[in-house]
């Protein structure tokens, strides 16, 4: 591989809502990628945008339309600031991951608003947007997108977990790269705190003190999903049409909720590994910073769960869309058909470029 460096900016939006991780980094391929976290900032996201973007689901096709279009203006201001406050002279390109309002590949669409356009034209810098629409055309999931990064920049690990609204996993099998969505974790969670007036449960402080409703337990973990075959993934379709109705027929304390959900997260992730203590997974995303997720997991395999820099931990997922965005660039395929399913490896997004 050439010696090429770009500088680039990763813009990622999650399900949970957390905000808008922003992170400026310097990528160099030489014999392998290398990555230097510049700078980063997560924008939190103003009740009324937190609100548009979750009822974004309920909307009319004009009234998308609009959103996406408000939407992108929105990223490409705050962006515009961002390279302004940081004096940010050298920037090749943005990527931007935009943020998901339908996610259902087996009815052949996937959308994630966030207009290219808005964020070129206000930022003036060549703008990579849209990465997973090409994906499901081509047969395969749109997701996850993250496991070239694992391949590439986390290769020491032999697992690669991502804690966020959904929890994904990456790994190396038979000498290919695959992953999947495993469970629902933070958009859950996050949903059932929100009625204590709460963001998210703090370290899983409040899960820690409920109850595991074991009846619960028994029929979320015997959702069909879970033995589906890889590979899969998951939408907020899941969450509203499946999820929430089953716990909500249960009528219980909100900590109990919380108390079962995480040990449903922990049992499904448990499974999908192997309990090996020479093994190491890396844990990334918000919920990292869960302990009782943490330690209720680690309860259920001997493997090493290894919790990295925050830097890391807030912003893996900027760096890698970074990274997409970067090999798009380049032309080079940046998704796996053995991840998503697609028929082949291929180049995905589009540039915008005024």
């Amino acid at each position: 591989m050439e010696h090429k460096t770009k500088y680039c900016i990763g813009v990622m939006s999650g399900t949970s809502l957390d905000g808008i991780d922003i992170a400026y980094i310097k990528l160099t391929s030489e014999a392998s990628f290398q990555f230097k976290i510049i700078k980063a900032v997560t924008i939190p996201y103003h009740p009324d945008w937190k609100k548009a973007l979750k009822n974004g689901f309920h909307l009319s096709g004009e009234a998308l339309t609009k959103l996406d279009a408000d939407y992108g203006i929105f990223l490409g201001t705050i962006l515009k600031n961002f390279i302004a406050e940081n004096n940010i002279e050298k920037l090749d390109f943005i990527a931007s991951h935009g943020h998901t309002i339908y996610h259902n590949p087996s009815e052949h669409y996937t959308l994630q608003i966030g207009n290219g356009p808005y964020i070129n034209t206000i930022t003036g810098v060549k703008t990579i947007c849209n990465f997973r629409v090409q994906d499901v055309a081509l047969g395969g999931q749109g997701a996850p997108l993250v496991p070239i990064g694992d391949a590439l920049l986390f290769s020491e690990y032999d697992y690669c977990l991502n804690l966020g609204g959904f929890s994904n996993i990456s790994m190396r099998e038979n000498k290919l790269r695959i992953a999947y969505d495993i469970c629902p974790v933070n958009i859950v969670l996050n949903h059932y705190v929100n009625s204590l007036n709460l963001e998210y449960d703090n370290n899983g402080e409040i899960a820690s003190t409920g109850s595991i409703e074991t009846n619960l337990l028994k029929e979320l973990n015997e959702l069909p999903f879970y033995n589906a075959i890889k590979p899969k993934s998951l939408g907020y379709e899941f969450i509203v049409e499946t999820i929430f109705p089953i716990i909500n027929k249960y009528n219980l304390e909100t900590k109990d909720i919380l108390r079962t959900f995480v040990e449903h997260i922990a049992i499904q992730i448990a499974k999908k590994i192997d309990s090996n203590p020479s093994k190491k997974m890396l844990i990334a995303g918000g919920g990292a910073y869960n302990g009782f997720l943490i330690d209720r997991l680690q309860s259920y395999t001997k493997t090493q769960l290894i919790i990295p820099t925050d830097e890391i931990i807030n912003y893996k997922e900027a760096l890698v869309f970074a990274l997409l965005g970067y090999l798009k660039n380049e032309e080079k395929n940046n998704c796996l058909k053995s991840v998503t399913g697609a028929s082949k490896n291929h180049s995905s997004g589009i540039i915008y470029n005024a």
